[in-house]
């Protein structure tokens, strides 16, 4: 099953998507520049492997819902969402918020 979900961030509506797997559910929240997700994110891939595409992105981990996704902190981001002020330790909803704003800070998802 998967499930979609609007999310209200500071004035700008990321997606929340739920992907329910047998034995564990995949997390993401997505807004303008990039996304969040849960720890089956590989972070590394998408700073090496994938590197030319500038994917904005972090990982979050031990989350189980999309509200612990936006309430914890991320455990990586790739070095796109450094440049966009996103770093480890930031808290999901903030990284969101600055994603949402992208580059430009237009404030558009």
């Amino acid at each position: 099953m998967i499930r979609l979900v609007p999310i209200q961030i500071d004035g700008s509506t990321a997606l929340g998507v739920e992907v329910l797997l047998p034995k564990t559910t995949l997390l993401a929240v997505t807004a303008g520049e990039g996304y969040i997700m849960c720890g089956a994110l590989d972070v590394g891939l998408l700073n090496d492997r994938l590197r030319d595409r500038e994917i904005v992105a972090g990982r979050a981990v031990g989350v189980r819902t999309l509200e612990q996704l936006l309430d914890a902190p991320l455990e990586s981001v790739t070095h796109a969402a450094q440049r966009l002020g996103i770093v480890p330790g930031m808290i999901g909803r903030e990284a969101v918020a600055l994603m949402a704003k992208g580059p430009s800070g237009s404030g558009t998802a």
